[in-house]
């Protein structure tokens, strides 16, 4: 054999050798650490500047996926989609609880937890908050180059499911989360908040649409990226993840949350006139320019309520009330733009004219 043969021969079977071999391609990654989360003293601070606004606040950390469900990886194989939600989720557990608030989680731990089973768990705990943690995939499975932060928010503006204080706090979310990492938001939303029926029409995810509360969904990043892999599977990384989203979290509180309360539910139309929702915004002060009333999903008038003693807001009701329950529906916002908890309340009507008299 002349060696000119024998040296083809070698170069083709390095060929096929190499393309037997996975490849893993590793970048030089770069982040920066947040000026108010190092050095630790600089993170205590900001934590303390916070911690007010989250005293008492029932925050509800879902990290997606787990246990059964480790299926989504990314292209060298390095980040596991489980993996990165529970410890992102862990990270901003010790944030919140450092701020004083109580936290509680669907898993802190690697195992399958159904999409029923997390919003049931937070319904039934009553969170004020709802934060469900995921990472990113495109449709297309050899795209390893898609990557930006989105925040969804249950329906749209023109559906009555929708909730303005849900959108609010995606805003705050996404764009400290996405300032954090140094990603875009993505082409397909101005600020980077999206409605969960961009991805499925009329329905949503299950886990916005049976949680009650404000709640959101955050896609850190597409975890698919070849290069967003490499930084993902970095610690430190995953602490400014979650750095991200509480600081998201805390402007979005000190800028003042706002409760409602139905003061009766039960009304008698020859009696009374109106019905009369609480207003308990914590004296920020309530934007009389806005509101939104219905009754049964339908618009009705109402007028504001406000002195020193008590805020209201008063919807006339319409005598021709079928005698029964009904469902009320209110949003108000206050001065600095954070609307009102999810209002949607059972009412009954009790009508004497249409009762029918009691035999004695």
């Amino acid at each position: 054999m002349n060696k000119k043969y024998g040296f083809f021969l070698i170069v083709i079977f390095l060929l096929i050798i190499s393309g037997c071999v996975t490849k893993k391609i590793y970048y030089n990654v770069y982040y920066v650490k947040p000026f108010d989360w190092y050095p630790k003293e600089k993170q205590d601070s900001t934590i303390n500047f916070y911690s007010p606004y989250f005293k008492r606040i029932k925050i509800f950390l879902d990290p997606g996926h787990g246990g059964t469900d480790r299926k989504n990886k990314g292209p060298a194989g390095l980040a596991v989609e489980a993996d990165l939600n529970l410890k992102v989720a862990l990270y901003l557990r010790d944030y919140l609880q450092r701020a004083g608030a109580i936290v509680n989680m669907s898993r802190d731990r690697d195992t399958f937890i159904s999409l029923d089973d997390r919003s049931r768990l937070s319904n039934e705990w009553g969170a004020d908050i709802f934060i469900s943690i995921h990472h990113n995939a495109p449709a297309r499975p050899d795209d390893i180059y898609t990557n930006y932060t989105s925040t969804y928010y249950h329906a749209t503006q023109k559906d009555y499911e929708y909730d303005h204080s849900s959108h609010d706090i995606a805003r705050y979310v996404q764009r400290d989360l996405a300032y954090a990492m140094g990603n875009s938001g993505g082409l397909g939303s101005f600020d980077g908040t999206y409605s969960d029926y961009w991805i499925y029409p009329k329905a949503g995810f299950s886990v916005l649409r049976k949680t009650i509360g404000p709640r959101i969904l955050i896609e850190c990043a597409f975890h698919t990226s070849a290069y967003e892999e490499q930084r993902l599977i970095i610690d430190e990384f995953n602490q400014i993840q979650a750095w991200g989203i509480f600081k998201g979290l805390g402007r979005y509180l000190r800028q003042g949350i706002v409760i409602l309360q139905l003061e009766k539910d039960s009304l008698n139309l020859r009696n009374e006139k109106f019905l009369s929702v609480i207003i308990n915004d914590k004296n920020i002060g309530i934007d009389t320019t806005f509101y939104i009333a219905q009754i049964d999903s339908q618009n009705v008038e109402a007028k504001f309520l406000l002195n020193k003693n008590s805020k209201k807001i008063l919807i006339p009701l319409r005598q021709d009330l079928s005698t029964g329950q009904h469902e009320l529906k209110v949003v108000v916002r206050n001065i600095n733009g954070n609307h009102s908890f999810p209002f949607r309340p059972k009412f009954y009507v009790v009508n004497p004219q249409n009762k029918t008299p009691i035999k004695k």
